[in-house]
């Protein structure tokens, strides 16, 4: 990695010299005349070490000095002075300053304090990355698995969270996608805000509108009382609305009213109300063919699709099966005060030749099952529930279609290795390749028949 230094001396002789001599050492420099501009190119960013003198017109060094450490406390600054100005770099040093040299500029000395500061911004650096990413795991430990197209969406929940954009996640039923919008509520500069769900199927037409926009005292009967809605709950926060397909017309024209003004009125009311919301909206719906048949408004469709986020079924992503069985099964576990730890190799065949119509809802409901009726420490086929437990006898490896040949042979190795109770060498016979190929191939694709 090549670091950035900014050199700020109002003597242009020293400050070109040092910054002559910095780039021959490997570091790319940026000058500043005074305190002033040297201010504006750390603020510009991609700054990792400043050398500032102390006394100079417009701004000092101290000033800067003061600027990047309340501003940047990871990048440090050398501060550059005369002899008789000791007592002065002394003080900077009090002020968060990583050391100080005194003029005229011992060169060799210089360089060795350079490099000893970057090497501390590097590891600056990298305890930021580490808690960054601690950070981020905490705020979406609620999605779980390995899967390609879980780490897309992933990647895509990191990519579109600090961002103000309307998010429109699709899926069949139990895919996750609530989940999803945790993700992206919990990761955006919102997550200290309020976080409202609206579950659209579960409410009646005749009392959604009510719900997601207030209503004021005797707008109809058995408003015997103001009520605020979801929209106004929900400023400075995420609103997410749940199968958003289901809702009818009249409702979907407000909904697009908010998202286009900021503003909407209670039901029985006349006052303008602003919100600033932003809408996480999910359907398990194809909303396209719900336009085409004129149950949903085009326009609302792209106010809320400004990015899709689809989330496959459980069958396209078997890889995902193990650690979510596993994570529901410790919980389980826990709750029911049972000392059962994992799945027996037939059972864990019967997972994963199971199709899963219910997507994660129905493996999750599965497991719980299976905790209450194991008796012992692992589940057994005999624990599962009926429609899975037969699964393992009677299924094919399926192969999504569109799947490269990698994933493919990933699949089949995968469940191959299921049915076979993670054998490997019966396995390798069935597949026709040698088991030392068998093994690689295991290791290649991440695959731990055991888990």
């Amino acid at each position: 990695m090549r670091f950035t230094v900014l050199v700020v001396d109002d003597e242009k002789n020293i400050r070109e010299g040092l910054g002559e001599y910095l780039r021959l050492d490997g570091y790319d420099v940026e000058l500043a005349a005074d305190g002033r501009e040297g201010v504006a190119l750390a603020d510009r960013g991609g700054v990792d070490l400043v050398i500032t003198d102390l006394r100079m017109p417009a701004l000092s060094g101290g000033e800067l000095l003061k600027h990047v450490v309340s501003r940047y406390p990871s990048v440090p600054v050398i501060v550059l002075t005369g002899h008789g100005t000791v007592e002065d770099a002394v003080d900077a040093m009090r002020s968060g300053a990583y050391d100080f040299i005194t003029k005229p500029v011992n060169l060799d000395h210089l360089s060795i304090l350079v490099k000893r500061a970057l090497e501390r911004r590097e590891l600056s650096r990298r305890n930021e990355e580490l808690l960054e990413e601690i950070e981020t795991q905490r705020r979406t430990s609620s999605i779980i698995g390995k899967s390609p197209a879980i780490s897309r969406i992933m990647e895509l929940v990191r990519r579109v969270a600090p961002t103000k954009a309307s998010v429109l996640i699709t899926g069949e039923s139990g895919v996750g996608k609530e989940l999803v919008a945790d993700a992206i509520h919990n990761l955006s500069p919102r997550a200290d805000g309020p976080f409202v769900k609206v579950h659209c199927a579960a409410l009646a037409e005749s009392l959604l509108e009510s719900e997601l926009f207030g209503h004021e005292k005797g707008s109809f009967t058995g408003a015997q009382a103001r009520k605020k809605g979801r929209f106004e709950l929900a400023n400075d926060g995420t609103l997410f609305l749940d199968e958003i397909g289901e809702i009818n017309q009249n409702v979907q024209i407000k909904i697009l009213r908010v998202l286009q003004d900021k503003r909407f009125e209670r039901v029985g009311g006349e006052e303008t109300i602003e919100t600033d919301v932003r809408v996480v909206a999910a359907t398990n719906r194809d909303l396209k063919e719900e336009i085409a048949a004129g149950r949903f408004r085009e326009d609302l469709y792209y106010r809320l699709n400004v990015v899709n986020i689809h989330v496959p079924p459980l069958r396209e992503r078997k890889d995902d099966i193990p650690l979510l069985a596993g994570a529901f099964l410790r919980e389980f576990a826990e709750d029911n005060g049972k000392a059962v730890e994992g799945f027996d190799p037939k059972a864990r065949a019967a997972l994963y030749a199971y199709a899963w119509p219910g997507n994660v809802r129905e493996l999750r409901n599965c497991i719980e099952s299976a905790v209450v009726m194991a008796s012992g420490g692992l589940v057994t086929l005999d624990d599962l529930p009926p429609g899975v437990s037969t699964s393992a006898s009677d299924s094919d490896i399926r192969v999504p279609p569109g799947s490269s040949l990698a994933d493919a042979e990933r699949i089949l190795i995968r469940e191959t290795l299921a049915a076979q109770g993670g054998n490997k060498s019966r396995s390798a016979e069935i597949l026709g390749i040698g088991r030392k190929t068998l093994y690689q191939k295991i290791q290649d694709y991440g695959l731990e028949p055991g888990a």
